[in-house]
């Protein structure tokens, strides 16, 4: 009988459970087959999650659970020295987030028997109430320098327990989702509970936020796999009390309540895991001081804080975003794990409001300045991710990190690329990302399976076929901002070589003459019945484009960039003659697709740009002289995959008297940084 009632209780949750406005078509629906990420995903299969699970074992992450259990279990542990990071718990989360992902693309026996033995260690170190922090509880008389002498009593500044708590439920949401299994998802349900019974509004409970940022996240992503109202409840209150508690200051964004915030301020990880936290909460309780307050920071971001690669976050110091217009090269931060939370940003402002233009931005970032933080075997790093380095800068991708924040955000990212694809809306179905894939898909409540394939972003044409199923139904395809003329709403960065380019869309061989110019917040719109066997063919024009900046990123005047499609190109030393900082654009560059590929690593090719460009050097008789150069340009992402000999530079000098009046002042010397949390 109890079984029953608590069975009846749980659908009469979820009968009334909130949802996004735009539904999100699963990680588990989707298999990819594509010519550009298969092999990422591959990957991260093959060598970066088991570089991570080796990792977590080398450094001690499984050993701090195991000497947990041992006190938990009456042994006296005050000899240990508790060392590390307080968030060391989190890289062996996201490990297996990661690993859950991948398992729906690649089933794996052996990686599913692997996680839960590695979920029964984890499950030995939790603390009878639920409490699951081995900063404290390996020494609790000596916890971790970071943690303070009791529960929670550092949690605002940095002994990171909400954070870990935001990560553990991210993870056992996904290995829950992968493989019905309730091992993870138990633990962590048992961890939130006690911290939503001892943290809250209530007379008896302690009145805190999180340092840092992700707890909020994570409790909405419990709350739809739940339907638990307090879950979603406790991430707004979180999001409610910032600026509230005792800590207030722009670093941590609680220099001011959330909902009156407008500016992307401090540092960037910890304001893109709050600004997706404000859009969850956002999507899912209509509060409209909510939707207004993130659609102003996002807007502060994309119009005047945003690099042209979609990266985010300017400052070394602080790993934070810089003032409005503040976008140095050399120096950018671009913390990979804050490419990451901007991704999570624009998804969830898409899954409220349905807009193309968000998906635009998550593009740029997800081709560009995210995935330039992993190498394309999957097994070397990026901590910041600059738009130019000299030889001297000694800027390379690292096999890991101390702090391993940005390697194991990758780890968990990439493979759950294939939720980012569809999204549903009633009689609607979204294509939002193009990749060759295959999808089982309810749209208004009626299953289809479609297929796409492609060569982008090689190219700009798609196919999609209706494999099973039919009915009436719009089929929404999100025509990118690269082939409409329009980088970012407010002219941050504007295309400045006079083309127009198009696209079409034909049904069964059939132009869709309704679609020309015509769309609906940025999508093609073809809306019939629809049947097995119908086919979509969508072509974009994709041609090298030239970018400038607005005048006041003063880093980039006298400076163009080059894309081809959602990739942003830079040039680097293996494949030009002379020293790229010599480089000056002609006035008038003429940019060609090159003709043969160029190798960056086995296995991996990438379409070249070329350019009419002049090189500068003095002679020997001290005059300054001009050669005529063809400058080569490559996607950015693949840039230091082939040794450390010399520059690359994204923006390149097209006016010289603009360009060196400008560049001194603007670039700063990056300082080393702290790179942590």
């Amino acid at each position: 009988m109890r079984k029953l009632l608590t069975s009846l209780l749980i659908t009469a949750a979820c009968a009334v459970q909130a949802q996004y406005p735009i539904t999100p078509v699963p990680f588990t629906s989707v298999k990819v087959s594509d010519a550009f990420w298969s092999p990422r995903l591959k990957a991260s299969r093959e060598v970066t999650i088991p570089l991570a699970f080796s990792k977590c074992e080398e450094t001690g992450r499984y050993r701090n659970f195991e000497i947990a259990a041992r006190q938990l279990a009456g042994e006296n542990t005050e000899d240990v020295k508790v060392g590390g990071f307080s968030f060391d718990d989190t890289d062996v989360y996201k490990t297996i987030e990661g690993a859950s992902y991948i398992l729906q693309t690649y089933p794996d026996k052996q990686l599913a028997e692997y996680i839960d033995s590695v979920l029964a260690i984890v499950a030995k170190g939790q603390e009878p109430d639920g409490y699951l922090y081995t900063a404290r509880t390996m020494n609790p008389k000596h916890p971790h320098e970071w943690a303070g002498s009791k529960r929670w009593e550092k949690v605002e500044i940095l002994s990171h327990e909400f954070y870990n708590l935001g990560h553990m439920l991210e993870a056992a949401c996904a290995h829950y989702q992968a493989t019905g299994k309730r091992n993870f998802l138990d633990i962590a349900i048992r961890y939130a509970d006690c911290v939503e019974k001892a943290v809250g509004p209530g007379a008896n409970q302690l009145h805190l936020v999180p340092g840092h940022q992700i707890a909020e996240m994570g409790l909405c992503k419990l709350y739809l796999v739940t339907g638990e109202r307090k879950y979603l409840n406790l991430a707004k209150y979180f999001l409610d009390m910032r600026g509230k508690t005792a800590r207030k200051d722009a670093y941590s964004q609680a220099h001011k309540p959330v909902t009156e915030q407008d500016e992307a301020v401090g540092h960037a990880v910890r304001a893109e895991y709050m600004y997706s936290g404000m859009a969850d909460v956002a999507a899912l309780t209509g509060d409209s001081s909510y939707i207004k307050a993130i659609d102003k920071i996002w807007n502060n971001i994309v119009n005047k804080k945003l690099y042209i690669t979609g990266g985010v976050g300017a400052r070394h110091a602080g790993e934070a975003f810089g003032a409005d217009y503040e976008l140095p090269n050399a120096s950018a931060y671009c913390e990979t794990c804050a490419q990451i939370g901007n991704v999570y940003t624009n998804y969830r402002l898409f899954l409220l409001h349905g807009f193309s233009c968000y998906y635009d931005i998550l593009e740029r970032t997800l081709y560009n300045a995210l995935i330039s933080g992993v190498s394309i075997e999957g097994d070397g790093f990026f901590y910041p991710n600059p738009l130019s380095c000299r030889e001297e800068s000694k800027y390379a991708r690292q096999p890991w990190f101390g702090c391993a924040c940005c390697p194991s955000n990758i780890c968990r990212f990439i493979p759950s690329l294939p939720g980012y694809i569809y999204a549903t809306k009633r009689n609607t179905l979204y294509v939002n990302l193009f990749m060759g894939n295959t999808a089982t898909i309810k749209v208004d409540g009626r299953p289809i399976t479609i297929q796409q394939e492609t060569q982008y972003p090689a190219d700009g044409d798609v196919k999609i076929t209706l494999k099973k199923g039919g009915g009436k139904f719009a089929m929404y395809i999100r025509v990118p901002s690269w082939v409409t003329g329009k980088i970012t709403p407010q002219s941050l960065y504007r295309y400045a070589d006079g083309k127009h380019l198009s696209y079409s869309i034909k049904v069964n061989g059939k132009l869709q003459e309704t679609i020309s110019g015509a769309m609906i917040n940025g999508y093609a719109v073809v809306e019939r019945k629809w049947k097995k066997g119908d086919v979509v063919d969508v072509h974009f024009d994709m041609e090298p484009r030239l970018v400038v900046a607005d005048k006041r990123v003063t880093a980039d005047r006298g400076r163009v960039a080059v894309e081809r499609g959602p990739l942003v190109y830079c040039a680097e030393w293996p494949d030009n003659e002379a020293d790229i900082s010599t480089y000056l654009l002609n006035q008038q560059p003429q940019l060609q697709v090159g003709a043969q590929p160029i190798t960056i690593t086995e296995g991996h090719t990438v379409t070249p740009i070329t350019a009419n460009a002049q090189s500068l050097s003095y002679g020997t008789d001290g005059r300054l002289h001009t050669t005529d150069r063809t400058l080569t340009l490559i996607p950015y992402y693949a840039w230091d995959h082939r040794g450390q000999k010399g520059g690359m530079d994204v923006w390149l000098p097209i006016d010289i008297k603009a360009a060196s009046a400008t560049h001194i002042k603007a670039e700063k010397q990056a300082d080393n940084g702290f790179f942590g949390k």
